[in-house]
C-alpha cells in the first residue's frame, strides 16, 4: 500500500500531465497557476487512500482526486476576492496578478472542469450518477458555508452550534466527500462510503477548530503565517465564542472594545490573546479539536481489518499533531 508521500507524488505527475489548456488564455492559465501554488493537496490525497482501502491500483481514481482538488481551488479563487486577499500561499493571488474578472471567470471554468473530470471516471453509469449528485450536494453545502461565514462578519452573535455547523460546511463536507467518493469508485459498500464520510466530517471539524486555534497560540516560524491575523480581522471564530460566553463584564467590555476597533497592532494581539488565556479559551479549544479527532479515530477503527487503513490513519495523524 502506498504512504501519503508517494501518492501525492503520483497525483502531482498526473496534475501536470494534465493542465488545462485552450483559448483564451486568461480564462485557462490563472487555473493552471492556482494549481501549481503548492499546498499538501490533502483532499486528493484522501480520495485516492480511500480508493486503495478497496482496490490497489489508484490509476483509475486519479480523475476523481483531480476534480475535488480543481473545485477546492476553484473555491480558493473566489474567496480570495471575497476577502480581497493579496496573497495565496506565499505569491500574488489570481485576481492581484491577473484582475478581478479574470479571476471569477477562470473559477467558473474550475468549476466545469471539475465536473468533466467526473465524467471521465471509468465506471458503471450508476456509480458515476451517484458521484455527480454527492458532488454537487457537497458544492452546494460549501457555498452555504461561505455565505454563513460572511454573514457571521456582521452579526452581533455567533453561537457555538451555528459556528460549528459553518465549518461543517464550508470545511468538512469536502474531506468527507473526497473520503466516500473514492471509496465507492473502488467498490465499497454504501455503509463503508458512509462510515469514511463520518470520520471525514470529524477529521475536518478539528482540522478547523485546530486552525482557529493555531493563528492565536501557534508559532508563527512553523504555523507559516502571522500569528493574530483572525483577531485582527476581528474574525468571530470558535476562541471568541467560547471568549464572549466565559467573560465576565469588565472582560466582555474589553473584549468587545478591541473587536469593534479596526486597530491593526501587536498590542491589540497581545491583549487579547492575555484575555483568551485567564478565560482558559486555549484549554477549551484544545479539548474540542480532541473530541473531534477522538469521535473520527473511534469510526476509523471500525475498518482497522482493511489492509490500506495504516497510510490513511498515518495521514490523519499527521493532520492532528501539525504545527501549520
Amino acid at each position: 500500500m502506498k504512504n501519503y508521500k508517494e501518492l501525492l507524488q503520483i497525483y502531482l505527475d498526473y496534475q501536470r500531465e494534465n493542465p488545462f489548456e485552450g483559448m483564451p488564455d486568461e480564462l485557462y492559465t490563472p487555473a493552471n497557476y492556482i494549481l501549481e501554488l503548492g499546498g499538501k493537496r490533502i483532499r486528493p490525497i484522501l480520495v485516492l487512500l480511500a480508493y486503495q482501502l478497496f482496490e490497489k491500483n489508484v490509476v483509475k481514481a486519479l480523475p476523481l482526486a483531480h476534480a475535488v482538488e480543481v473545485f477546492h481551488n476553484f473555491t480558493l479563487m473566489h474567496d480570495d476576492i471575497m476577502d480581497n486577499a493579496d496573497v495565496r500561499r506565499g505569491k500574488p493571488t489570481v485576481h492581484k496578478k491577473w484582475n478581478q474578472n479574470v479571476a471569477i471567470l477562470s473559477g467558473d471554468v474550475m468549476l466545469v472542469k471539475a465536473y468533466q473530470l467526473l465524467e471521465q471516471l471509468e465506471t458503471s453509469s450508476e456509480i458515476k450518477m451517484l458521484l455527480m449528485s454527492e458532488f454537487g450536494k457537497m458544492a452546494e453545502e460549501v457555498c452555504v458555508g461561505q455565505q454563513m461565514d460572511m454573514n457571521f462578519e456582521t452579526a452581533g452573535i455567533v453561537s457555538e452550534e451555528e459556528y460549528i455547523e459553518m465549518i461543517r460546511l464550508k470545511t468538512a463536507v469536502l474531506l468527507a466527500f473526497s473520503l466516500k467518493a473514492g471509496a465507492i469508485l473502488a467498490g465499497a459498500s454504501i455503509g463503508e462510503g458512509n462510515l469514511l464520510y463520518e470520520f471525514g466530517i470529524h477529521t475536518g471539524l478539528g482540522f478547523q477548530v485546530m486552525d482557529d486555534y493555531l493563528d492565536t497560540f501557534g508559532n508563527a516560524e512553523t504555523f507559516g503565517k502571522k500569528i493574530g491575523g483572525d483577531i485582527l480581522e476581528n474574525k468571530k471564530t470558535l476562541l471568541w465564542i467560547a471568549a464572549n460566553r466565559m467573560a465576565q463584564n469588565n472582560q466582555l467590555a474589553e473584549l468587545r472594545e478591541w473587536y469593534s476597533s479596526n486597530e491593526i497592532s501587536e498590542e491589540k494581539i497581545k491583549n487579547v490573546t492575555a484575555l483568551f488565556k485567564t478565560l482558559g479559551v486555549d484549554k477549551f479549544a484544545e479539548d474540542k479539536m480532541n473530541h473531534y479527532f477522538d469521535k473520527a479515530e473511534n469510526q476509523i477503527k471500525q475498518l482497522t481489518h482493511l489492509e490500506g487503513i495504516t497510510p490513511l490513519m498515518e495521514l490523519t495523524k499527521m493532520l492532528q499533531t501539525r504545527t501549520q
